[in-house]
């Protein structure tokens, strides 16, 4: 799996060029049909359906679903609505609080809070390296009262470093580029 942009047409236009590369071997990679289709849950009862691209390498034949980045893998909810929970979180806010506020179940909110809490240190020092990998001049975040709290604070300073580094990217939400910094895997049972 490899994450990319939102825009459909930019995709098929750098998967025509042969822009992308394959996350194995670095062989250039194709169009190969469509993943399956998926309606992603957003903010406010909005939704958004998805149909991920599939792509195949010329080096190796592995396959690929370009996923883009406002998704995360195997999740029926937009990578900024989960984004938004774990920064509650790391806020003080509980599972039942954080549910109510963003209209999904218990079980489901409590779910992407355990899995991002059992990580949280492996997170926070993956993305506190790509902090250091990406600023010229890393600015590291203070210390926080709970490793989770650490942890959100790593991601949100490498998507601040990433958009200083590279500005004419634009503005990228920070749990969009998290997805992409993860290729989508921030709550995948084997990352990081």
């Amino acid at each position: 799996m490899l994450t990319v942009e939102v825009d459909a047409v930019s995709v098929e236009s750098r998967l025509a060029r042969g822009e992308l590369c394959c996350p194995v071997c670095g062989g250039r990679l194709g169009s190969w049909g469509w993943a399956r289709c998926r309606v992603l849950r957003g903010v406010g009862g909005l939704t958004l359906q998805l149909t991920p691209r599939r792509s195949r390498c010329s080096g190796c034949g592995a396959t690929h679903v370009l996923l883009p980045v406002v998704a995360l893998l195997r999740r029926a909810d937009l990578a900024e609505v989960i984004g938004a929970a774990v920064a509650a979180k790391a806020q003080g806010a509980g599972a039942r609080t954080v549910a109510a506020r963003l209209g999904r179940p218990v079980d489901t909110v409590r779910g992407w809070l355990r899995r991002f809490g059992s990580r949280a240190e492996s997170v926070r020092q993956f993305f506190t390296g790509l902090l250091v990998d990406v600023a010229p001049d890393p600015v590291m975040p203070a210390a926080a009262r709970t490793v989770f709290a650490d942890a959100v604070a790593a991601v949100v300073g490498a998507a601040v470093a990433v958009l200083a580094r590279w500005p004419r990217l634009g503005e990228v939400p920070v749990w969009q580029a998290a997805a992409a910094a993860t290729n989508g895997r921030l709550l995948s049972p084997s990352w990081p």
